[in-house]
């Protein structure tokens, strides 16, 4: 019985000890499992409400969620193509971490794929996506968003070491963070962002030219008659379009009527001219980035873009062949900047920058354009005083004429004849050479004058535009109420819509840099001003525009931003 008792023990023992710790060593893997399965629904919910398509995994027994999620490079959109979502928010945002670029609507293109091993969903991350410094910078710009001074020169300073959340541009009351530093965690040693953008702050639109833009203002011009008579070349003052140029933008289609009627040569080149009469009054927004400019086109009364054709820039784009592009884009760099302005796109080469800041133009050569008085200009030509040598020449003569007539007087009468024959022959060619002196002399003085002009005293180009203005006024060349700036800006729309002017002010440029180089201006310099000097005046005044944007490029925040565009070309924004 003892015996019995004995066994039936050990199998109670067996029952109540080793059944419960076989199910707790069971205990775990369940639980594992049913937190993995939880975690996993939560990681496929936070994907399927962020619109987000990803490949998941769940391994049970480890207690690990393997998230495959693509990597993109994102652009802005269009900013024309695609109005409505260029301005507006996207309308699922992700709320997962390292997503917030997803508030905004974006060209994107998936660059590969990024693998995550998570045990819990709030361990998961969005790869971020690879942007443009730049676009990103000007599209938050075009937006509102302002650049935060402090920030820009943090970043500059410091680099990668900038602590986390250190705004670079702010919303347009400055109160809120809309671009900051993110955790370098998934930037691959990139430069990590972050963005934050409400939709009350969109405080631009359409309307407003956008970063990089520069808007051209368009000459005051008479109206055009209701029914102008066709004729092979209409005057429109300094804004006449180019014979040889092409035209600004694609001609229409024929009207469309009983599909019979075809439209003539003549309807054709009517519409081109009226299309040009047209471009000639109308403002012109252009795109100038780093490469100079890339498009423009004119715009309506508003200052929204007109028409969906771009007009005719080739011959102002930048090649080697020719300067006009280099010098359009300086000029329009500089007639588009102030001292508000943060973000440009072309950087003006240094070496105009430099042109433009040297006293090169002779105050001698100016007075004898007749741009300047003699008492605008220090003393720099020398006085020759001949009237004395004069008086002695014509003493002696007169005094040799009345010895010469005497002694007539006493011969005979045939003797006389010949003798004041004689006497008025030699007179005669007494002043023909005496005129011929003369005029070498004058032409030698004359001479000697241009070349004391030439190495008269050198002014700037920011000094001699105000007496060019001056000029260009007196002589009715420009309206009395133009400044420089504005004539600049009229200076610019005829070189898009003019081919050939704009040929011919950058070859003036061309010259007046090379004399500036070389150390001073030539004769055949001088002669070619001589020439045209309107076009001289207009040349003078684009330098100065150039000369003035020197001072207000110059700006802590200016320099800080498009140092820091230059440094890092491509970030990451999550």
């Amino acid at each position: 019985m003892d015996q019995d008792s004995h066994y039936a023990t050990a199998s109670d023992i067996i029952t109540y000890i080793g059944v419960p710790l076989a199910v707790l060593g069971v205990l775990p893997i369940l639980y594992n499992t049913v937190a993995t399965l939880t975690a996993l629904s939560k990681i496929k919910r936070m994907l399927r409400h962020s619109q987000l398509k990803a490949l998941t995994r769940g391994d049970v027994v480890n207690r690990v969620i393997e998230v495959e999620l693509p990597r993109y490079a994102v652009t802005p959109l269009d900013r024309f193509e695609h109005r409505d979502e260029y301005w507006s928010l996207s309308r699922c945002p992700s709320s997962i971490p390292g997503g917030s670029w997803t508030t905004f609507n974006w060209r994107t293109n998936a660059i590969g794929n990024k693998t995550q091993r998570v045990e819990y969903a709030d361990q998961l991350r969005q790869p971020q996506v690879e942007v443009a410094f730049d676009e990103l910078v000007s599209y938050l710009m075009d937006l509102g968003a302002v650049p935060d001074a402090q920030g820009w020169k943090l970043l500059r300073t410091t680099g990668l070491w900038t602590p986390v959340g250190c705004a670079l541009m702010r919303s347009p009351d400055g109160r809120q963070k809309a671009l900051t530093l993110a955790p370098l965690d998934d930037s691959d040693g990139n430069l990590s962002l972050a963005v934050n953008w409400s939709s009350h702050w969109t405080t631009r639109s359409h309307t407003s030219l956008p970063p990089y833009w520069i808007k051209i203002p368009a000459p005051i011009l008479p109206k055009p008659d209701k029914d102008p008579e066709p004729s092979s070349s209409s005057s429109h003052g300094n804004n006449e379009p180019a014979e040889n140029n092409e035209p600004s933008s694609s001609p229409s289609e024929a009207a469309k009527g009983d599909g019979k009627k075809k439209s003539s040569p003549s309807d054709s080149a009517d519409s081109i001219q009226k299309e040009g009469e047209l471009n000639a009054r109308r403002a012109i927004a252009c795109h100038v980035s780093d490469g100079g400019l890339l498009t423009a086109y004119p715009t309506d009364d508003k200052g929204a873009i007109a028409s969906s054709d771009s007009l005719y820039i080739d011959h102002l784009r930048i090649s080697s062949a020719s300067t006009v592009g280099m010098w359009f884009a300086s000029a329009a760099t500089a007639f588009g900047t102030s001292s508000r302005t943060v973000l440009w796109g072309y950087k003006i080469p240094e070496d105009i920058l430099a042109f433009s800041r040297k006293e090169s133009v002779p105050c001698g050569v100016l007075e004898m354009l007749g741009v300047v008085d003699d008492s605008e200009t220090p003393e720099w030509e020398t006085k020759y005083d001949n009237m004395s040598e004069r008086l002695d020449k014509q003493v002696r003569a007169s005094a040799e004429r009345a010895k010469a007539m005497m002694r007539e007087n006493q011969m005979p009468p045939e003797q006389r004849a010949q003798a004041i024959r004689e006497r008025v022959q030699k007179e005669g060619l007494e002043q023909m050479y005496a005129l011929k002196d003369r005029m070498r002399e004058e032409q030698k003085r004359k001479e000697s004058r241009t070349v004391d002009a030439l190495q008269s005293a050198k002014w700037q180009a920011t000094k001699v535009s105000g007496f060019i203005l001056r000029w260009l006024q007196v002589n009715h060349h420009v309206d009395e109420s133009l400044s420089v700036r504005e004539i600049a800006g009229r200076m610019l729309h005829r070189m898009i819509l003019e081919g050939r002017y704009a040929t011919d002010l950058c070859a003036m440029l061309d010259r007046w840099k090379v004399w500036c180089d070389n150390g001073g201006m030539r004769k055949s310099d001088f002669e070619a001003l001589v020439e045209d000097k309107v076009l001289f005046a207009e040349a003078t005044l684009l330098v100065s525009v150039i000369r003035d944007t020197g001072s207000e490029t110059q700006s802590s925040i200016v320099l800080d931003l498009q140092e820091c565009l230059r440094l890092w070309q491509k970030v990451r924004l999550g």
